[in-house]
């Protein structure tokens, strides 16, 4: 018995040497700016390795000799399982199987630098697509014939999709985008941050993708957006899953003093404390012990990290102040609009949501009564992320239910006439 272990352990030490081994053949090249290095911790085998990837090469050492710019912990049977492209990424962490410190998307990234065995395609990449504003950041997953497009709250990115991304890369392609102003993307000083312009963005991204139509997933703000697509051309909207959605506050006391604060005020520098950070995150969420703490590490150090940047404070004061001045009445105020809302919508609110309470549910279905509503129970804002499993089932099946519909006729004789000839 003790024979058959050693040679089990023997085996798998050998799999793992060769699966350093074999990552400089396999590199695909980088910018040719690039020059980073990773560190990689197998936690089981008590080994870390160093791997520094630049513009032509990749130079792999069985002990580290640099200062990393990431550190990628997991364990040898997982590191095996992603060599062999057996397991993506997202999958090792979604079960907890892999951790990640430094730059995100350079830890999302490293996987894509390599061929998998049989020369096969990385199984998640990370983009940039060029729209008018700059440069817009996805992690890519999957390549089923569907496409699906995941926005993130205020303040946080595409990391808040892994869980999703995750469980929907089976069967769909699923892009989680970083929002202009947040994230990796671009954040354009003079941009007006609302929801038409972040709107104009996505569109944007489908042009630039070649994508004629896609499902849209978006949480708090990013859900604000995705109505707004919608209000924009819902003709290239399949359906819209809207996960505790910043939708208009029809009470706005503060309305005349938000309306005198100048976003540009966030460019002066101020202090940034990651305890007051970390509370506020796990404010979002009605029961925080369901998160893994590594999980909540990689939100709290990427939004730090992030926020020191001059322009990404004013992007985050822009929008947050644009959610809150959202006019909520009138003939072009957002309920009026959303009664006019064409694609299928799925909305799920989190019952111990402390910013946006399921009391919007009520002004939801006065405007669109044939939308489909559920509250999870003992949920907080982020519902994606506390009850995923839950919340991507029926993200699942509200997107099952929207491609079994017929594609609605495009509305103007143009669009009919290029659809016919096409």
């Amino acid at each position: 018995m003790q024979a058959a272990t050693a040679s089990l352990r023997d085996e798998r030490a050998r799999r793992v040497r060769r699966a350093f081994a074999e990552l400089a053949d396999r590199y695909r090249g980088g910018p040719a700016d690039a020059d980073h290095t990773f560190q990689i911790r197998l936690g089981d085998a008590g080994r870390t390795w160093e791997v520094r990837t630049c513009a032509d090469r990749c130079e792999v050492r069985p002990s580290p000799t640099r200062e990393p710019d990431v550190v990628i912990g997991t364990d040898a049977a997982t590191w095996i399982a992603l060599r062999e492209g057996r397991m993506s990424g997202l999958d090792a962490f979604s079960q907890r199987r892999l951790y990640a410190r430094g730059d995100l998307d350079l830890a999302l990234g490293f996987e894509a630098m390599f061929r998998l065995p049989g020369d096969r395609d990385p199984l998640l990449r990370i983009t940039d697509a060029e729209v008018g504003c700059g440069r817009v950041r996805s992690l890519i997953a999957g390549d089923g014939p569907e496409h699906v497009i995941c926005m993130h709250g205020l303040g946080s990115n595409k990391s808040s999709f892994f869980e999703t991304v995750a469980a929907l890369a089976g069967d769909h392609t699923v892009h989680a985008i970083d929002l202009p102003g947040f994230g990796s993307s671009a954040k354009p000083a003079r941009a007006p941050y609302d929801a038409e312009w972040f709107a104009t963005a996505v569109l944007e991204y489908l042009e630039a993708n070649a994508l004629e139509r896609a499902h849209l997933i978006g949480n708090s703000m990013g859900g604000r957006v995705a109505i707004e697509v919608a209000f924009a051309d819902a003709d290239r909207v399949a359906s819209l899953s809207l996960l505790s959605p910043s939708l208009a506050f029809r009470r706005r006391q503060l309305a005349p003093l938000v309306r005198l604060l100048r976003p540009e005020l966030a460019a002066i520098p101020h202090p940034l404390r990651e305890a007051i950070v970390r509370g506020q995150f796990w404010d979002l969420f009605a029961q925080p012990e369901r998160l893994d703490p590594a999980a909540a590490d990689v939100a709290v150090d990427e939004f730090c990290r992030i926020y020191r940047s001059r322009a990404a404070r004013v992007a985050f004061f822009a929008a947050a102040r644009n959610l809150y001045l959202d006019e909520p009445h009138g003939k072009r105020g957002f309920y009026a609009r959303l009664r006019t809302l064409e694609p299928p919508a799925l909305f799920i609110w989190g019952e111990a949501d402390r910013l946006i309470p399921p009391a919007f549910a009520r002004h939801v279905h006065a405007a669109l009564p044939r939308a489909k509503q559920v509250v999870l129970e003992d949920c907080g804002h982020v519902p994606q992320v506390e009850l995923p499993e839950r919340t991507n089932g029926l993200i699942r099946e509200h997107l099952a239910e929207a491609a079994a519909v017929a594609e609605p006729e495009p509305r103007s004789a143009l669009a009919r006439a290029l659809r016919r000839a096409v």
